[in-house]
């Protein structure tokens, strides 16, 4: 089944369920006031793309992406940080068209690459990715410092 969510750009008054789904995601509560900072900070960046998608006017799901430009792709790259969708709106499309959404943009604003990474465990995020043709083709390792 697919649901036409209407996608957008972000804005301030989506803070708090976004919010909410990047503590689903991470599966954990981060702290709100450092949030709604980053999050305030990020959408004055013209190198961070929120966007939305709204069904009947209530936003159901999120995608980040963030721009570098990188010597190895001689070029401006864009890596999705986040994407998330209400369970209840999960396989009716809306992560594909945020997906897409976020694909036209890269091409309007002249990406050479669209990165994603995802956590080993969430082996049906690969899945989903690898059927919109991302190739897993590189490993991440990560050095935590707290």
């Amino acid at each position: 089944m697919s649901v036409a969510a209407y996608i957008r750009p972000a804005n301030f008054q989506d803070v708090g369920p976004i919010y909410r789904f990047i503590c689903e995601l991470e599966e954990a509560q981060l702290n709100a006031v450092a949030f709604r900072a980053v999050f305030q900070r990020n959408l004055t960046d013209r190198r961070v793309h929120y966007l939305v998608a709204e069904v009947n006017g209530e936003v159901v799901g999120f995608i980040s992406c963030h721009v570098q430009y990188l010597l190895h792709h001689t070029g401006k790259v864009g890596e999705i940080q986040e994407l998330y969708v209400e369970p209840e709106y999960r396989n009716q499309q809306i992560g594909r068209q945020l997906v897409a959404a976020l694909e036209q943009l890269a091409e309007a604003h002249g990406f050479v690459n669209l990165e994603v990474t995802a956590n080993q465990k969430r082996t049906h995020t690969h899945r989903f990715y690898q059927q919109l043709t991302f190739q897993p083709s590189h490993f991440k390792f990560v050095k935590e410092f707290q």
